[in-house]
């Protein structure tokens, strides 16, 4: 049963309970996004023979970039 809106919205507002699992889903994504990344990033230095971690930083670093891209679609006001 959904709670009765206090504004005159027409939409239900979402509970506590609901934004902590979606937030804590969304964290456990980002964990293991940035784990992924670095692993592929070591992986693919090692197949190239590269003497400096290059893609094991850049891809971590595309990660977080997308990443926070969603994170902000997500949280943002919608028109």
């Amino acid at each position: 049963m959904q709670r009765p809106t206090t504004s005159k919205s027409s939409k239900p507002t979402k509970s506590n309970r609901a934004y902590l699992a979606q937030y804590a889903g969304m964290g456990m994504q980002f964990m293991a996004a940035i784990g992924l990344s670095v692993f592929a990033g070591l992986k693919a230095d090692g197949w190239l023979k590269l003497n400096f971690p290059l893609l094991a930083w850049l891809l971590p670093l595309l990660v977080l970039g997308a990443m926070f891209y969603r994170i902000y679609k997500d949280t943002s006001a919608r028109k």
